[in-house]
């Protein structure tokens, strides 16, 4: 950005003192893809402030151009990495190239499918607004230490993208000892370091700091779920989603790992070709089954009319339509209507290790339902954590019995999600924080809040990054690509 903030004078003699500028008339620019405002109401509040505590700002960039030297070694790394890859694109390191491009950058590479949201559009901009802020601060802050003035700030907007930039006197900067300079230069990379920090504490923390007004990690509130969500017709906004198959769901982190497990244990069933049981059974009473309705055949597979589920009695062992079944073991029932009963079979992730899965009695049958390959059977149980009496048990509940079964309280409701994981779990926002009280005023705050950190942290950190490349070329501060040939600053 210095290339920018340099602005030649003419080729007047050069100024070996370094004092404060008078700053003439300035004029904003406005065209049709690029406006800006300049103003210098902060000049002399920022330039008082470097020289009244130059000696520390001077030990604080100090420790920014290791920093930046650091960085810049890394990235040029990357580079060279990326280079290789793709001179030789059928080589064999693909475990270290996915943890670059996915552990330490958090992009992933197959960005075919790319949207982004209104929301995350306000994110995005009010998130380089500050980045961009504090990478200039620095730069206008070291600058003051060493005693040169800036002389203006500008606030752009190019196309859609809004940035800011200070701007220095060119020939001023010239007559500086290159150490002086370099401080200057990294400044702005430094202050990047800074937020990036600053925001990981913060998301630390941030439980910490909300405990007064806010409850973290007793289960998951959701803010909002999608009109075309599987969910929608279960979980309304303000409901707590208590448990998955049984398990208790404390966080959202907790939430995306069973997620993540369920999913991965169907797609190891989806190498069948025929329907198979899930191993996730109900033990289902001889009355029910009196009254069943036939399953119907077609082909190699079982159906059953309107919304019934075809379940297969089991041993609590797997069993698969292409071995040993027969219609007399399959049924058709609603889900709704198995749900209380007791859980059996090997397939529920709660399942103790050293306990038989054969809990049925002999007036029961242990039933499991009949799904195609890749199709998952979610037990969801949540809770209506506003509706009169049950803030009270729900705060109860969760201190003194977390291990026990809420089935049968009026505050908790549970159904059965039948499909594909991936959908599920994006089409329904939530958030681990709880209001402290009974009210839904500024449940969206610790999401909102989280979402506007992770956010700052990602574009500060792309800013810094960008800013250390070997060639820094110089297109707008707001996406942190800085054109500035080194070789300019050698001549």
């Amino acid at each position: 950005m210095e290339g920018r903030r340099m602005r030649r004078l003419g080729r007047g003699q050069n100024s070996q003192t370094v004092l404060p500028l008078s700053v003439g008339r300035i004029s904003n620019i406005i065209s049709c893809w690029y406006c800006d405002f300049k103003f210098c109401v902060l000049n002399e509040p920022l330039f008082v402030f470097g020289r009244r505590y130059s000696r520390y700002l001077r030990s604080w960039f100090a420790m920014g151009v290791g920093f930046s030297v650091t960085a810049l070694l890394a990235v040029t790394l990357i580079l060279l990495w990326e280079i290789s890859r793709i001179l030789h694109p059928y080589n064999e390191e693909g475990q270290f190239s996915s943890l670059l491009s996915g552990s330490f950058f958090g992009i992933s590479s197959n960005l075919s499918g790319l949207t982004i949201s209104l929301t995350g559009i306000g994110y995005l901009c009010i998130s380089t607004i500050i980045s961009v802020s504090v990478h200039e601060l620095g730069h206008a802050l070291a600058a003051a230490s060493e005693g040169i003035q800036m002389e203006y700030i500008a606030v752009f907007l190019a196309v859609i993208f809004p940035g800011a930039l200070v701007a220095f006197n060119h020939e001023t900067l010239q007559a500086l000892p290159k150490s002086y300079a370099l401080r200057i230069y990294c400044a702005g990379i430094w202050h990047n370091a800074g937020l990036c920090a600053f925001c990981a504490i913060s998301l630390f923390i941030l439980p910490v700091i909300l405990f007064p007004v806010y409850i973290h990690g007793e289960g998951l509130m959701v803010l909002h779920v999608a009109s075309k969500s599987p969910l929608s017709r279960y979980l309304s906004p303000y409901d707590v989603i208590y448990s998955i198959d049984g398990i208790r769901i404390n966080d959202v982190q907790e939430w995306l790992q069973i997620g993540s497990s369920i999913t991965e244990q169907e797609y190891q069933r989806s190498y069948s070709a025929y329907k198979s049981s899930s191993g996730k059974g109900y033990c289902v009473p001889y009355s029910l089954l009196e009254k069943r309705i036939h399953v119907q055949l077609r082909g190699n597979e079982t159906i059953c009319p309107n919304d019934l589920i075809d379940f297969v009695a089991t041993p609590c062992q797997e069993l698969r339509l292409s071995e040993d079944w027969q219609v007399e073991n399959i049924y058709c029932l609603f889900a709704k209507d198995i749900l209380d009963f007791k859980k059996c079979g090997g397939g529920w992730a709660k399942a103790s290790k050293n306990r038989s899965n054969c809990l049925c009695t002999q007036e029961e049958y242990c039933l499991a339902p009949f799904l195609m390959p890749g199709v998952a059977w979610v037990e969801i149980t949540y809770i209506r954590p506003f509706t009169p009496g049950c803030q009270k048990f729900l705060r109860t509940h969760f201190l003194e019995d977390t291990n026990s079964d809420i089935g049968d309280i009026r505050c908790s409701e549970s159904f059965v999600y039948i499909g594909d994981m991936a959908p599920m779990l994006d089409s329904v926002h939530i958030t681990s924080y709880q209001p402290r009280w009974p009210t839904k005023f500024g449940a969206h705050f610790p999401s909102v809040l989280e979402k506007l950190l992770m956010s700052m942290f990602h574009v500060s950190l792309t800013l810094a990054l960008l800013n250390s490349l070997p060639v820094r070329i110089q297109i707008t501060s707001v996406i942190g690509v800085d054109i500035l040939v080194y070789s300019q600053e050698i001549k």
